[in-house]
């Protein structure tokens, strides 16, 4: 009889007095039952770090209790990397604080990567939860992250080469994954997460450094909700207005991560200088986003194209050709 892999779910966590328990349960409802449980406090100053110990103490051969030395705010992606660093399972999968899984999210994404050897992680979907209130108001607002209109994911079911989702992700952050397993090998290899990034897109930075090199198999299937609150890191950091400075420091990375690897990949650059499009040339971003505002995207192009040859010499709309092609 085989032995069924360990795998290490790590929650992280920083004052979620009203979720963490929620997210915890959600671990032990599990079909899967080869796991760990590593609750990484990161500083709390609410009562979650008692709710942490509590199962800790509770379920000592499943549930382990870690936090910074003298209690200290380190950030998500130290947090993080403790979890990882003290991890014994083959597998590493992560659950924030104030999320939950679908109780079939182990047993799924494990029997996947032990069907799929070249897999270095595994993700789906997951479901952005606003129902969770209980106002039924709410309800219509659920909706799958990580697919399109359709309610696919371009490379659904597939396992997908490097650097194709990269690619992908630098072009529609709609795409990034969540409710991820990975090989914990493969994230040691690529020397874990970045502490810099104490907050937004300390995930993300990961999964670049993963999806640049590795092989990742994309699933049709939900396993993770997201609750959409307004004291989430997102939601703050559009109140604050904080929210694209933030994107641009993260593309800032991506740019010198790249050149630090060396990639030469045409269609990575191209999705990144796209990406980044909108801080290199903000009002002609602000002028493309009200025109696509009253217009839809045919009648948008040849009103651009009309505009430009009224008004611009011919060396300059030839530049604008080219710019423009660069990037689209």
């Amino acid at each position: 009889m085989s032995i069924k892999p360990l795998v290490s779910a790590i929650i992280i966590f920083l004052n979620e007095e009203k979720f963490i328990q929620e997210a915890i349960e959600s671990v032990f409802a599990q079909t899967y039952d080869n796991w760990e449980l590593l609750l990484v406090d990161d500083g709390s100053t609410d009562s979650s770090t008692a709710v942490a110990r509590r199962y800790a103490e509770k379920y000592p051969e499943k549930v382990r209790y870690l936090e910074h030395d003298g209690h200290r705010n380190l950030g998500m992606s130290a947090s993080r990397n403790l979890g990882v660093y003290n991890a014994k399972g083959e597998y590493i999968s992560f659950l924030d604080g104030d999320d939950v899984w679908l109780p079939h999210k182990l047993e799924q994404q494990v029997t996947i990567l032990e069907s799929q050897p070249e897999a270095a992680m595994v993700y789906g979907p997951l479901q952005v939860w606003y129902s969770w209130s209980g106002n039924p108001e709410y309800n219509k607002h659920d909706h799958l992250m990580g697919v399109n209109r359709n309610g696919v994911h371009p490379y659904s079911n597939t396992l997908v080469k490097p650097p194709a989702l990269l690619s992908l992700f630098l072009r529609d952050e709609f795409f990034i994954p969540g409710g991820i397993m990975v090989r914990r090998n493969v994230l040691e290899s690529v020397g874990g997460y970045e502490e810099i990034f104490r907050g937004m897109y300390e995930d993300t930075v990961v999964l670049v450094k993963i999806c640049l090199t590795s092989a990742v198999f994309v699933s049709s299937e939900c396993w993770y909700r997201y609750r959409s609150h307004r004291d989430s890191y997102t939601d703050i950091s559009w109140e604050k207005g904080q929210f694209y400075a933030d994107r641009l420091f993260y593309l800032n990375w991506v740019e010198e991560y790249l050149s630090k690897q060396g990639v030469k990949d045409p269609e990575v650059w191209k999705s990144l200088r796209k990406a980044k499009w909108p801080y290199r040339h903000p009002t002609l971003n602000r002028l493309s986003e009200i025109y696509r505002h009253f217009f839809n995207p045919i009648q948008w192009h040849w009103l651009m194209i009309f505009i430009a040859k009224q008004t611009l010499p011919i060396s300059l709309r030839r530049w604008l050709r080219t710019l423009w092609q660069a990037f689209t």
